[in-house]
């Protein structure tokens, strides 16, 4: 279920809330916004992003070096706790791996793979 609340005078979504919805909750909000509120059916579905035309096509363009700098930054890992994490880089061979200019060693990659809990074909 989908609750919707749109701006006064206009189609504009306010704000919206998704979910099982308590009634007490979709009272409120009728008796709050009246003809700006409305339930809907919630015609989204779960995909498996990794099924997606769209995520192959990111996949393409994202090189091992990109993947790892995309790991590094979601674990808010600096380039120096990363180095400290593996053990045997500088902060500058980080830098030159998720630029691309020094590769990802298949050693490396694992123990990326273990750090990151992904696999690691995605540093390779």
């Amino acid at each position: 279920m989908l609750a919707v609340v749109k701006k006064h005078l206009s189609e504009e979504i306010l704000f919206e809330i998704k979910g099982d919805i308590p009634s007490k909750v979709t009272d409120y909000l009728v008796r709050e916004f009246g003809q700006n509120f409305e339930i809907r059916e919630s015609d989204e579905y779960l995909v498996n992003i990794f099924d997606t035309d769209w995520y192959r096509e990111m996949s393409a363009l994202t090189t091992p070096g990109d993947a790892m700098k995309i790991y590094r930054e979601n674990f808010r890992f600096t380039y120096m706790e990363l180095c400290s994490k593996i053990g045997k880089f500088t902060e500058r061979q980080i830098y030159d791996m998720e630029n691309s200019r020094s590769d990802i060693s298949k050693e490396t990659a694992e123990i990326l793979s273990h750090l990151f809990g992904v696999p690691a074909d995605r540093f390779l």
